[in-house]
């Protein structure tokens, strides 16, 4: 299923909404009704008979955009039944005339744009054209448009350049110039584009569950996510029976302190004029150290005292007082450090307590770390992941990159780590009626309310004092937390050694001179690639930073969408480079400096059932390390 929305004084408005089964495309467009509203209930019920009983609807970005105009009408509609993840949907299952379906966000298996798909899938119908700008026109009767095709601008204003599409503006080009004199209809043109795109969609998913299950006989449709799906590979065909602990409670929170992910940290600013920056990433960080690694997998017992006078070889997460050397120049071990401004990732230096994972604790003694243990758990450890990263790499080796099944595989690679780290405290969300309330509010803890006209939207915790180690919830957070401190081991090789160290994300350096042959392989795992040589660089925070190289310009500014685009110039199209330049990271660099940008920002509310677009200023300021 597909909706097309236009933008209407800053608020994004559904006008035209297709859905395909594998057979039929049956569209609805809004000049056939009388509001929004009564175009998707159309749409409802004539999905919802026999025929499509128990369907999964897939919709790309459902989660993010076309939930947010369908829900409340579908609350009200008939019953609905939200699976809702971190503010994230997960899916929706809605019943209405005694049938059941369940609207299903298909980027949370396939994580990439529709036009890519359709490439890296090869399918028969891909992703096409419309000028959708051209839409958010404000004359009255600009749906019933019938004219002259509009003019190209239209088309590429809504491009991004980073989807590979320059190789078809050419195309584009053709047939603007050829069709330019015949009329062109709007309604039937959006609804041809959005029917396409459920075509694609339909034939992308297809292909994909087919392979998924001639590979490894699962079904796509029974897994939500692509960390779902990844982990029933696992457990179906690599895990022993009963081999990994499951994680709640107390136990859960203890060891989720240690879990701070990777390291990122701003060293140096800039380069001098006289040396480059070697940019550097890690081949498949986590899937290498998974595969290379033991892991803390069960019989977990508490111990308290230096569990290591007992065991020097005992493994598991040990609460220690830590000393750390007086003049080391990169601190490796990072805790979360609660501020004012709320918890931040810290590697300090002094003494302090912390939950940390025994092998991390090993490494840091080497560099002249000392513990005192007091408390922790300790765990039976095994390689359990060698043989399905193998298999996947495996895949990716042999089938050319232009194959569904190097993509696919190159997917689930990257996506099994995410499952087991999963927050283990979970809250439920449920649609009730509003005269229900309060005695819904005597059973639960209500954590938060969203009014849907005749319904609301609950966000709830059970009053019942449920044991949290009785509940199964997949999840093992000591073996997420295992994965990123292996990754912080495999990283702190790079640090505080003969290197100019500038930079460093999780499983990227930047750094003053090339790494040795020994170090290089744009295919074996947890090896390097050499990714830009910089004659300028500028670091001025985690995820805040500008590489001038001789060829490129190569900038990221969190939180600032900075995509190159497409317009025209001259009669022939151009792009347009909308990163932050060079000379104003040159100014950042002065204390006091700051700059103002303005772009667009998204408020969602699926309580007013839109998406409203408004033009903020993001503002760049230098206060110091990972302060802006």
């Amino acid at each position: 299923m597909d909706l097309e929305t236009r933008l209407i004084d800053n608020k994004h408005s559904p006008y035209s909404l297709s859905f395909y089964d594998g057979f039929i495309k049956k569209s609805f467009f809004i000049n056939e009704y009388s509001n929004i509203d009564s175009m998707v209930i159309a749409a409802m019920k004539t999905i919802m008979i026999r025929k499509y009983k128990n369907y999964k609807i897939y919709l790309h970005n459902f989660a993010k955009f076309d939930n947010i105009f369908l829900f409340k009408i579908l609350a009200n509609l008939g019953l609905v039944s939200p699976i809702i993840h971190k503010g994230r949907f997960i899916s929706l299952q809605f019943s209405y005339n005694n049938f059941t379906i369940d609207f299903r966000e298909s980027y949370q298996l396939l994580p990439a744009s529709l036009r890519k798909l359709c490439k890296s899938f090869n399918v028969l119908i891909g992703k096409s054209f419309f000028p959708h700008t051209f839409v958010n026109n404000k004359m009255v009767d600009i749906l019933n448009y019938i004219g002259i095709i509009p003019s190209i601008q239209y088309f590429i204003d809504t491009i991004p350049v980073d989807d590979d599409l320059l190789e078809n503006i050419n195309n584009l080009i053709v047939y603007f110039r050829k069709y330019i004199n015949i009329p062109w209809n709007l309604k039937n043109e959006a609804i041809k584009y959005c029917e396409v795109d459920c075509v694609s969609l339909h034939q992308i998913l297809t292909k994909f569950n087919n392979l998924i299950y001639e590979k490894w006989q699962l079904n796509m449709n029974n897994y939500p996510t692509l960390p779902s799906l990844s982990f029933a590979i696992f457990r179906s065909h690599y895990l022993k029976d009963n081999s990994i602990v499951q994680i709640t409670g107390k136990i859960y929170d203890d060891i989720k302190e240690s879990y701070t992910g990777g390291a990122v940290d701003m060293y140096i600013p800039e380069n001098q004029s006289d040396e480059k920056v070697y940019a550097y990433d890690v081949n498949s960080l986590y899937p290498y150290v998974m595969k290379e690694n033991i892991m803390p997998v069960r019989d977990i017992i508490y111990f308290e005292g230096d569990i290591r006078k007992f065991d020097p070889n005992a493994l598991g997460y040990f609460y220690c007082k830590i000393n750390t050397p007086d003049n080391l120049e990169h601190p490796i071990l990072q805790i979360h450090h609660k501020t004012y401004n709320g918890l931040r990732t810290v590697a300090p230096l002094g003494s302090f307590e912390a939950m940390i994972y025994s092998k991390e604790m090993d490494n840091c003694i080497k560099l002249g770390y000392s513990f005192e243990i007091k408390w922790g758990y300790i765990f039976t450890a095994e390689n359990i992941f060698e043989d399905i990263i193998n298999d996947l790499y495996s895949l990716r080796l042999t089938y050319s990159k232009s194959d569904p099944m190097n993509y696919i595989a190159k997917l689930l690679l990257n996506s099994l780590y995410g499952r087991f780290g999963m927050d283990d405290n979970f809250s439920e969300w449920n649609v009730i009626d509003k005269d229900l309330l309060d005695s819904f509010l005597d059973k639960m803890d209500v954590l938060d309310i969203i009014d849907l006209d005749n319904k609301l939207l609950i966000q709830f915790k059970s009053k019942d004092n449920i044991d949290n180690d009785l509940v199964a919830h997949n999840t093992n957070i000591a073996i997420a937390s295992a994965i990123t401190a292996y990754s912080r081991i495999h990283m702190s090789q790079f640090k505080n050694n003969n290197y100019k160290l500038f930079y460093s994300d999780t499983d990227s350096i930047y750094i003053n001179k090339p790494l040795k042959d020994s170090y290089i392989s744009s295919t074996e795992l947890g090896k390097l690639k050499l990714e830009a040589v910089a004659n300028k660089a500028i670091f001025l925070s985690s995820k805040v930073y500008a590489l001038q190289t001789d060829k490129d310009y190569i900038s990221k500014v969190k939180g600032l969408h900075s995509d190159k685009t497409l317009k025209i110039v001259n009669n022939s199209i151009e792009i347009v480079d909308n990163s932050v330049p060079m000379k104003v990271f040159d100014n950042l660099l002065y204390k006091e400096s700051s700059l103002e940008i303005n772009h667009d920002k998204w408020y969602k509310s699926i309580e007013n059932s839109n998406i409203s677009v408004k033009d903020q200023i993001y503002t760049l300021e230098a206060k110091g390390k990972k302060e802006f």
